[in-house]
């Protein structure tokens, strides 16, 4: 997805010289390649998370479109206040890129993963929150970013994620994508983890259970319309996201049928108040937090046997 970001960047960076790079000694060779060449449109900030946040409010101010870029917990609770005040409260046209969505950064532990951000950033007033599963829905992420006027968030993976979208790929204004049109369950997910999530629906499928499978790129402002649609018509309602299910895609699909009066139940898969566990590879400890394909589907399989859905 870093490569993906950069790509897109540099195609902006040449059609707007106004478009500027912001780093927080967060550099990669893709980054390298930007400053080879646009050098007049990079700046590292070294590690000063919020100082670099509070340039680019600045920067804002005098018609700069800057991207903030580097690891996404540093950004999400290091620089809050910033975001806050600096960029959301102004309404400032600042693009913020958390590098590193959910346990992406495996080996690193807790403190490096993105496990709570949607739930700090979406209370922040102004601020467009979005959640690419693949390389090319990053493209797409950024673009809309780009045409959009105001602070937006930006959270990518960084482990080679497999891609489920056309090169062209043009993100759906509701910013929800149907991968599977079932009629018994329905699944919603966002980010990288979407490939576990498509591999558990595939073995659920393999069971003769019909699933709606939903890819969700735009968390705010967040479409209630068509999950209150899917709620007509499902009554069994799960979410799948590598993150905190307090505050995240859990609670948001949970609130927009409630708040609508839709009739539908929610069983929420991800981080159950708690930190991840475990260090290692990207895949070992998704595994190690029952969030990889295996897990996600017999934690589905299992709720749905018990309540005597299925007699399996």
């Amino acid at each position: 997805m870093n490569s993906a970001y950069i790509g897109k960047l540099m195609e902006l960076a040449q059609q707007d010289e106004n478009v500027v790079h912001l780093l927080a000694d967060s550099g990669t060779g893709y980054d390298e390649m930007f400053r080879r060449n646009f050098p007049k449109q990079i700046y590292n900030f070294g590690i000063g998370e919020e100082n670099m946040v509070a340039a680019a409010a600045g920067m804002a101010t005098v018609g700069k479109i800057p991207f903030v870029f580097t690891a996404g917990a540093f950004l999400a609770y290091r620089s809050l206040e910033f975001i806050r005040d600096d960029v959301c409260f102004q309404n400032l046209n600042v693009k913020i890129v958390g590098m590193g969505s959910g346990l992406s950064w495996s080996s690193l532990g807790p403190t490096h993963h993105t496990t709570e951000d949607i739930s700090v950033l979406r209370v922040l007033p102004n601020l467009m929150i979005l959640s690419p599963a693949t390389p090319n829905q990053v493209r797409a992420c950024v673009e809309k970013a780009y045409r959009h006027r105001g602070p937006v968030y930006i959270r990518i993976g960084m482990n080679h994620e497999k891609e489920f979208f056309e090169e062209e790929y043009v993100m759906p204004e509701a910013g929800q994508d149907i991968f599977k049109d079932g009629r018994e369950i329905a699944v919603y997910v966002t980010g990288s983890i979407l490939e576990e999530a498509y591999k558990a629906a595939e073995y659920l499928e393999r069971d003769k259970i019909s699933v709606k499978l939903i890819n969700i790129s735009l968390i705010k402002p967040f479409s209630s319309e068509a999950v209150i649609e899917t709620a007509k018509n499902i009554s069994r309602i799960f979410t799948v996201e590598e993150h905190n299910i307090y505050g995240g895609l859990g609670s948001i699909i949970a609130e927009s049928l409630v708040y609508n009066g839709a009739a539908a139940k929610v069983y929420p898969i991800g981080l159950h108040d708690k930190f991840a566990e475990g260090y290692g590879t990207h895949a070992s400890v998704r595994k190690s937090n029952g969030l990889n394909a295996d897990e996600i589907y017999k934690k589905i399989r299992e709720i749905l046997k018990n309540e005597g859905v299925y007699n399996f």
